[in-house]
């Protein structure tokens, strides 16, 4: 039997830093106001396209695991921000990586990476795939409208991949579950798509819709939920979790999340503050992380679960192998920056208070 291990890991995190004082000078709110809420501190704002984030963070992710892009069988990627939906950004990535095998898009929001991870893993317990690249990749500074403190608080850019890789010795990926609540796929939501009216000016001003309480209840219900069923089927036990990897999208979901599932606090990974949340991004960013941290050891159980859009929730349960360092480390990068994060996003900021004005909010 084959089973389907990481091997591989990298991340892409944009230069530019747009801090909860740089918000505060533009919008009525405080460092204080929003680190009580959501434990965010800062949050990174791109200044390439998301195909680009992606690129990077896989390059790393093949030097990480010691192999070239021309050994991938299969590159998934996972966003809700592509730079273009026709074609996918997963062929960007292909063509700047140099493999040439299947490549694709999904969106599944928050949750996209888990799906691609569980996706990945059956593909290379079947026999069909040896190495498949796994990528989370965001520019959701693309899709905010900065007059709405709900949501402008919440997001940041960047990108996080795996590669897994096929092997003998059991372990790896030991399980996954997802699921779909579409009963609530408008209380997160955003207009952009080919419902759009391209002759109506009016419809281009998409930006994501936001129901914090209800979000909040949600998630904690779906992961929390699939989080007992992904243990229930692989036979294991809240106790023999060594390490959780939580989506970051609030640390107050997180916090109520292991306290329910009586899980100790200092078991969960906590990233969100120096990101946001970076939507299908968070996960192998965290890993990313946890291992430059020490934190993840050889043959620990890891439990990660996620909540998103749609309304999509995942978890997986996958056992980490020896090796907690790169076999080799690659110098991709992204271009440098000229500006800062408040000059990247002011064209934005300008706009969408002016229609604030206008709309007389």
């Amino acid at each position: 039997m084959q089973y389907a291990h990481i091997t591989g890991w990298g991340k892409c995190v944009p230069p530019a830093k747009l801090t909860n004082d740089d918000l505060a000078t533009f919008m009525e709110t405080s460092d204080e106001w929003i680190k009580s809420r959501t434990g965010i501190s800062e949050r990174h704002i791109s200044h390439v396209n998301t195909s680009e984030m992606a690129s990077v963070a896989a390059a790393h992710a093949l030097a990480a695991a010691g192999i070239d892009g021309c050994e991938l069988d299969l590159i998934i990627l996972a966003s809700a921000s592509p730079d273009t939906l026709i074609p996918n950004i997963a062929s960007t990535v292909q063509a700047n990586v140099g493999a040439t095998c299947g490549a694709f898009d999904i969106n599944a929001a928050c949750s996209g990476f888990l799906y691609g991870l569980g996706l990945a893993s059956s593909l290379i317990k079947s026999g069909q795939n040896k190495k498949i690249l796994v990528i989370g990749a965001e520019r959701l500074s693309f899709y905010l409208d900065w007059s709405r403190r709900d949501t402008a608080v919440l997001f940041g850019d960047a990108a996080g991949a795996v590669v897994l890789e096929a092997s003998e010795q059991p372990g790896g990926v030991l399980g996954y579950e997802l699921n779909n609540d579409p009963e609530g796929r408008d209380i997160l939501k955003s207009q952009f798509g080919s419902q759009m009216d391209r002759f109506d000016a009016s419809s281009l001003d998409f930006f994501i819709q936001f129901n914090g309480q209800e979000i909040f209840k949600r998630a904690i219900n779906g992961m929390g939920s699939l989080s007992a069923k992904v243990l229930d089927k692989c036979q294991l036990d809240k106790d023999d979790v060594d390490f959780v990897i939580p989506h970051q999208a609030n640390e107050r979901i997180i916090d109520t999340l292991v306290s329910r599932m009586k899980i100790p606090k200092e078991k969960a990974f906590v990233n969100i503050a120096n990101y946001g949340n970076t939507s299908a991004a968070t996960i192998p960013i965290a890993i990313c992380d946890a291992l430059e941290q020490g934190l993840i050891k050889p043959q620990q159980k890891i439990l990660s679960c996620a909540f998103g859009a749609g309304l999509t929730s995942a978890a997986a349960v996958f056992q980490w192998g020896d090796r907690v360092t790169p076999v080799r480390r690659s110098d991709a990068a992204l271009p440098k920056c000229d500006k800062t994060a408040l000059e990247l996003i002011k064209p934005a900021v300008d706009y969408f208070f002016k229609k604030a004005e206008q709309e007389g909010r």
